[in-house]
């Protein structure tokens, strides 16, 4: 592979840069390098809580991740790996369907006089901080292609992101 400055240029032979990247189970540099801006979400606009970032990566790897996606969720729910009780990061399931079953469940004991013990955790950053070592191993464990664990093994070293804000760009 190669780059002429501009855009990654892949071997002869393939059809496309996606065929390449997945059949030699490389990832281009620059499908890892991502810019991070600020979003606006709500209230006053000094605010700098009022923002999220948001990372913007490679349009090609954005296309490429919607398709291991699509092939991971089928892998996962034919092999029945995932419960059915699971919500998040579920199509057609969220946070309020999670917590319709909940009030379902509690609701339910509590017709039957039974005592029901919650606890509540806020895991929101966790997904941040877990380790791409750890979330290879939970991908290996259902059996998933190993051709795709390759890819993503590949694809989480060398990642680099910037912050840019109003046109002003942090190192990677």
């Amino acid at each position: 592979m190669a780059s002429d400055g501009c855009r990654t240029i892949y071997p002869a032979g393939f059809k496309n840069l996606g065929e390449w990247s997945w059949e030699s189970e490389e990832v281009p540099a620059d499908w890892k390098m991502a810019n991070v801006v600020p979003v606006f979400k709500k209230g006053k606009m000094e605010d700098p809580r009022n923002y999220r970032p948001v990372s913007l990566t490679s349009v090609l790897y954005k296309v490429k991740e919607k398709i291991i996606l699509g092939v991971t969720e089928k892998h996962l729910k034919d092999k029945t790996v995932i419960r059915h009780s699971q919500h998040g990061f579920m199509r057609r399931k969220s946070c309020l369907s999670n917590l319709i079953c909940f009030y379902d469940k509690v609701t339910h004991l509590a017709d039957q006089g039974k005592p029901a013990d919650v606890i509540l955790r806020d895991f929101n950053k966790a997904v941040y901080i877990v380790s791409h070592r750890i979330l290879l191993d939970k991908m290996s464990s259902p059996q998933l292609d190993k051709h795709l664990m390759w890819w993503v093994s590949n694809w989480f070293t060398g990642q680099a992101q910037r912050v840019v804000v109003n046109g002003v760009t942090s190192d990677w």
